[in-house]
Parts: structure tokens; C-alpha cells; sequence
């Protein structure tokens, strides 16, 4: 009998316990597969996929789905696409706002990582254009940055054409005396500028932070006129009244963006994405690791994961 009432009260703690405590989600929520975006650049392939093995550590499927950078919106939108893990203010901010609007498409906040991606020199070029960093100095030396394909104008090497950045504009709007020209891809761009900056050779191009670049070589971005919302917006904004983009581009967060029916289908998972948080600096040493040394992407990333446990565990915590 006094076992019996022992019990009782046992089962009556557990229960008023239970009562007590906020109910917390089923994880995995759905078995429905969660469909990450992939970009065309390094950084992005390793946030994703760290992003993606927390989420399968949770027991969540997981999908990856190569997408383009401004294009993916769409399918954010209609739900075919579900977490796109790097937006930059930088180049992307325009596009997400307009998909925000939408209603279709919600904020998960910020990456941690904080974005410039502008024109970019090493130091040894100064000795060529003294007057650098200040963008009025371009003209004056442009024929230090020409090539024979560009000669007498100065060469700027871009990003992919599907990283958006408005550099064509942005030469045109201040009269610049360069041709931009874009690289293929995000490997084919740092792979001239290393190319160049080993030989001293010239190089004016699109240098991204996070990134291993701007840590392993010396130099510096060129100061345009600062970023307003009304260069992209107002063409009668800044120096050229009648052109937009005369002016740098944004500098500032990298956030992460979702379709909005997935917080609804999977909540947990939704609230691991908004607690994500990393820093330039271990990222672009990871991007040096892939692209450097030839590390695989999924061998870094398992090495994080597995580094960095009890980091990652409080972003799977879910009330």
C-alpha cells in the first residue's frame, strides 16, 4: 500500500509537470524535404551546407537546389524553393525587399557576417595611381589598369553577370574611362586577380569579404560616393542627374531569407535558421580551405560541424 501510494505521487508530479511545462514541437514537424538554394559562389556552398547538416542532425530532410541569385525569389515565393541562406545588402537588398513585399517571402534575419564587395586594388597599384583609394583618381590612371584588349581604357573585372552589382552602370553613371568585364564564374575570378597579384600584375576587380581574398592579399577598395537608397532609386540623385548608380555600392548585412509557409510546416527548423550565426572571419578562412588548399566542401564543413558542437546544439533548442 505504501508502494502504491508512492506511485501515485510520483505519477502525479510527472503529470502536474507536464501540465506545467510549454509544449514543445515534434521535430521533424514534416518529412517533406527542406530545399536549400545554392549560389554560384564558395562562401554561400559553406553556409548552406553547414546550415543543412545542423538541420539533418535534427533530423530533417535536406535538399539542395542550385539556384540563381536574384532569380530564386520566384521560387520562394511559390514554395518550390524554401531557404535561401547568404542575401547581401550589398547586391541583393533591392531584390529582397520587392519578394518581402510580396508577402510570400519572410526576413530570418541576419547571417552574422557583414558584407562589402566593391573595386578593389592591390597596394602596389598606389605606386601607378597615387591618388587611390578616392574613385576620382580612376581617370587619371586608367591606362595603368588597360589591357590590350581594353587599351586606352582601364580594365575592371567583374563578378558573374548574375551577381547583379550594377558595375556597368556605375561606369557609365560616373564617367569612368574602364571597361568592365565579367568573369564566368566566382573561381575564374580569384583566380586572375591571384594570377595578377603574383606577378604585380594590374588589377582592378570585384573583391567580396567574407571571402579569403582580402585577408591573404594587401590592398584596398576604392571609396565611390556613399551608397543611398536614392542613387539606385533617383536618377536626378547624386553627381550624374540623369543616370542612377553614380555612387558605391551598399555596405552591411548578409541576411538569410524563407519562403513563408515554411514556418507554419516547419518551425523548429525555421527558428535554427534565424538563430545561424557565424563571422567573416572563420568563413573566409573556410573559403580558403576549399579553394586554396582543395579542400572539399563537405570536408570542411564536417570539420565545423564537428568543432563546433556545443555552438550549433543551441540553435537546434526550439520552444
Amino acid at each position: 500500500m505504501k508502494n502504491s501510494k508512492s506511485l501515485t505521487a510520483v505519477l502525479a508530479l510527472a503529470l502536474a509537470t507536464a501540465i506545467a511545462l510549454p509544449a514543445r514541437a515534434a521535430v521533424p514537424e514534416s518529412k517533406d524535404s527542406i530545399i536549400l538554394t545554392i549560389h554560384d559562389w564558395t562562401g554561400q556552398y559553406i553556409t548552406t551546407h553547414i546550415m543543412g547538416r545542423v538541420l539533418e542532425e535534427m533530423g530533417y530532410n535536406v535538399k539542395y537546389q542550385q539556384a540563381d541569385y536574384i532569380a530564386q525569389f520566384a521560387g520562394l515565393e511559390s514554395g518550390d524553393l524554401h531557404v535561401a541562406m547568404e542575401m547581401w545588402e550589398t547586391t541583393g537588398k533591392q531584390a529582397m525587399d520587392k519578394s518581402l513585399a510580396t508577402g510570400k517571402t519572410m526576413d530570418l534575419g541576419e547571417t552574422g557576417m557583414k558584407a562589402i564587395e566593391e573595386w578593389w586594388y592591390p597596394y602596389y597599384m598606389k605606386e601607378k595611381c597615387p591618388g587611390l583609394p578616392d574613385w576620382k583618381a580612376l581617370n587619371k590612371c586608367a591606362e595603368a589598369f588597360a589591357t590590350a584588349e581594353t587599351q586606352p581604357k582601364g580594365r575592371y573585372l567583374g563578378g558573374p553577370v548574375t551577381w547583379a552589382g550594377f558595375d556597368d552602370e556605375r561606369a557609365e553613371a560616373l564617367g569612368l574611362d574602364f571597361e568592365v568585364v565579367h568573369a564566368g564564374t566566382d573561381a575564374a575570378l580569384f583566380a586572375e586577380i591571384q594570377s595578377a597579384y603574383e606577378r604585380k600584375a594590374p588589377v582592378l576587380a570585384w573583391v567580396y569579404t567574407p571571402h579569403w581574398a582580402p585577408i591573404k592579399f594587401r590592398g584596398e577598395w576604392v571609396n565611390f560616393p556613399r551608397y543611398t537608397d536614392e542613387c539606385y532609386n533617383d536618377p536626378k540623385w547624386g553627381l550624374n542627374p540623369d543616370m542612377a548608380y553614380d555612387c558605391g555600392k551598399p555596405r552591411g548585412w548578409i541576411k538569410k531569407v524563407g519562403w513563408k509557409g515554411g514556418e507554419k510546416k516547419w518551425p523548429c527548423a525555421y527558428q535554427a535558421v534565424r538563430n545561424f550565426k557565424v563571422s567573416n572571419q572563420e568563413i573566409g578562412e573556410m573559403i580558403g580551405e576549399v579553394d586554396l588548399e582543395g579542400k572539399d566542401v563537405d570536408q570542411v564543413v564536417e570539420a565545423w560541424i564537428s568543432k563546433n558542437k556545443d555552438r550549433w546544439s543551441k540553435w537546434t533548442e526550439c520552444s
